[in-house]
């Protein structure tokens, strides 16, 4: 499915209102999903958000959205932050801890300083 493309005369800010912060914490691994997909209110959003709405219905990164939808990172995320904000997206928490043994990490980091 082609996806639309912003012209390349409309500057970021104006799709986001000038806004660069967001309103949940959306890192670019963040996976976003749509809980009930309305056709009617797709047809009315703005083709950008429209675009994010409709990759999100089968769940995605923020960072995938945005490479699906051909948006910059940082418009992504505002415009997934205010989808979720009218609830018609939904921001999965991070709920894993890292895999990798901190203690670890510390020695491997502590060795390497050490051969400089």
């Amino acid at each position: 499915m082609a996806t639309p493309r912003t012209h390349p005369k409309v500057r970021p800010y104006v799709l986001t209102g000038g806004r660069t912060v967001t309103r949940h914490r959306l890192l670019v691994h963040t996976l976003v999903t749509v809980p009930y997909y309305d056709p009617g209110l797709a047809a009315a959003m703005l083709p950008e958000a429209r675009t994010l709405y409709e990759q999100a219905r089968d769940g995605c990164s923020v960072a995938e959205l945005s490479a699906l939808s051909g948006l910059s990172l940082g418009v992504t995320r505002v415009i997934v932050s205010d989808l979720a904000a009218a609830q018609r997206v939904r921001v999965h928490a991070e709920t894993y801890g890292s895999p990798f043994d901190r203690r670890l990490l510390e020695r491997v980091r502590d060795g390497l300083r050490a051969l400089a």
